[in-house]
């Protein structure tokens, strides 16, 4: 069982109490979401700008490992300072996702010292997937509406039938990316609270300025390691395009795997699931169920041998006296959302007896 935190006294009204952290994810939030948010969704068809976009950003890193491979197939082992870059960076940027993007920016979940915010903000836009304010917008809209019509990702959103889940689980996986869900004024709705963030405002106004770290940065390690433009260009290779590759598909994984795949220890008023690789492979986020269940705890991994690196770093920054306010639920609302669990288990045995 994770330690519990009690947070210290919320800061105005946009922190959720610790009370409330057993709510579901399908009220409104007025807290989590800085405000009141209108329930009707709107889908807005998709600029040839943000098709662009996207279609580059998700192209280009399967392009990337496929010469990684080819490289290693034909030529052989590239050395351990191109894996070192690959599973590195892989890792640093999974961090300021689940660190800064999904627990600190959209959940709110704690408070941190201005550098730390930046520092893990800026590794979550070197992640490629999207500025922060952009990325929040779109999960708070996913918790608000999760596996129901408006959820941007759902891979239950779709008819029945084999074909339509395989559609629906690549949809959720990555198809939705190509869907503009909504315009800069519905973005702001969901988000006001971050337009007044300095880090989040300011590292999504530069945004593709972290983009261009994100590629250049393992560009000039492997160059200047080598003095020559061959390691430039392997580390374009393996830190740049191939890590971006296994993060995004990591990351996506949460929204398709961990919505189909895997146990459900809350009932969480949608299908998301617990999934241990997932969590394994990014920092804790594959405890998907237990995020649905209690969507404004720090901790993701509930069970002592639940391991979420995420939580560790953010328990680690509170020890130091770089974070506070974080949440956690108390053990009397975990047990009470088991013991909701298992009523509701109960309840169908004995109907279908």
């Amino acid at each position: 069982m994770a330690t519990v935190l009690e947070p210290q006294t919320p800061q105005g009204d946009d922190y959720r109490s610790d009370d409330s952290l057993a709510e579901g994810p399908l009220q409104k939030q007025r807290d989590s979401l800085g405000g009141d948010v209108e329930r009707t969704p709107t889908k807005n068809a998709s600029s040839v700008f943000h098709k662009s976009i996207m279609l580059i950003a998700v192209v280009a890193p399967p392009v990337g490992m496929a010469v990684a491979i080819m490289l290693l197939w034909t030529v052989g082992w590239m050395g351990w300072l191109y894996l070192g870059m690959l599973l590195g960076g892989c890792f640093l940027t999974l961090l300021g996702i689940t660190v800064s993007y999904h627990r600190l920016l959209s959940h709110r979940a704690f408070d941190c010292v201005g550098p730390v915010r930046f520092f893990f903000t800026a590794l979550g836009a070197m992640a490629i997937e999207g500025s922060p304010i952009r990325w929040c917008g779109v999960h708070r809209r996913h918790h608000q509406y999760s596996d129901q019509e408006g959820d941007p990702h759902s891979p239950h959103t779709h008819d029945g039938g084999l074909w339509n889940t395989i559609t629906g689980f690549f949809y959720a996986h990555m198809g939705w990316l190509f869907t503009e869900y909504w315009s800069d004024a519905d973005t702001k709705r969901y988000v006001p609270d971050l337009y007044r963030d300095r880090s989040a405002n300011f590292i999504s106004n530069y945004y593709y300025l972290f983009v261009i770290l994100s590629i250049g940065i393992p560009m000039a390690i492997g160059g200047l390691a080598t003095m020559s433009w061959h390691g430039a260009l392997l580390g374009l290779i393996w830190g740049g395009l191939a890590r971006v590759f296994l993060t995004h598909h990591i990351t996506w994984s949460v929204n398709s795997v961990c919505h189909v795949f895997g146990s459900r220890d809350f009932d969480a008023d949608d299908y998301s699931t617990n999934n241990a690789v997932c969590a394994l492979l990014a920092s804790g986020e594959g405890w998907h169920n237990n995020h649905h269940a209690f969507p404004s705890s720090a901790c993701f991994g509930l069970k002592w041998y639940q391991v979420d690196v995420g939580w560790t770093v953010i328990r680690t920054l509170k020890a130091l006296g770089l974070a506070w306010n974080v949440k956690v639920p108390s053990a009397a609302a975990i047990a009470e959302k088991e013991a909701e669990k298992a009523a509701q288990k109960e309840t169908k045995e004995t109907v279908a007896a």
